[in-house]
């Protein structure tokens, strides 16, 4: 599987880290990170991850900002991406589980060892389907009429 990661100034060092672990893992990381010193927009950062998911050149993707929130609004953005703000394993287990996100957002506060049991229940999570499949595909239709309203 391949992973985007993308991460602003504020996630730089978390998202280094978390390449390094999922490469010794055996996935395939396009890292569309902030490479810079100094600040720089997040938004920028989310669309490059995000530009590379729908292309088909990923299947999925992490992104880092101080809190994760401001990655999340702008993945969220995009039509197709189902972008989860995810702090704990829980809430990572159900972002797989009950909502297919196909992008996992974290705060750059989040501890190294905390970061990688989450992305590691989120890959490892099934979508169950069934009525969560309904539900996501409502929200895939209400996409697709904003699009066409335009």
């Amino acid at each position: 599987m391949k992973i985007a990661i993308g991460s602003d100034h504020h996630g730089k060092e978390l998202r280094e880290y978390i390449s390094g672990v999922l490469k010794s893992k055996g996935y395939g990381i396009i890292d569309v990170g902030y490479r810079g010193s100094g600040s720089c927009d997040y938004p920028d950062y989310a669309r490059k991850a995000v530009r590379v998911i729908l292309s088909g050149r990923a299947e999925r993707g992490v992104l880092i900002c101080g809190t994760g929130i401001g990655m999340s609004i702008s993945a969220n953005k995009y039509p197709g991406i189902r972008a989860a703000l995810v702090c704990n394993e829980r809430m990572a287990y159900f972002a797989a589980r009950h909502n297919f996100a196909n992008v996992l957002c974290i705060g750059s506060t989040t501890g190294r060892s905390a970061t990688i049991r989450i992305i590691k229940t989120w890959l490892e999570t099934p979508f169950e389907g069934g009525r969560h499949k309904r539900r996501v595909d409502k929200i895939s239709r209400k996409e697709k009429e904003h699009i066409q309203q335009k």
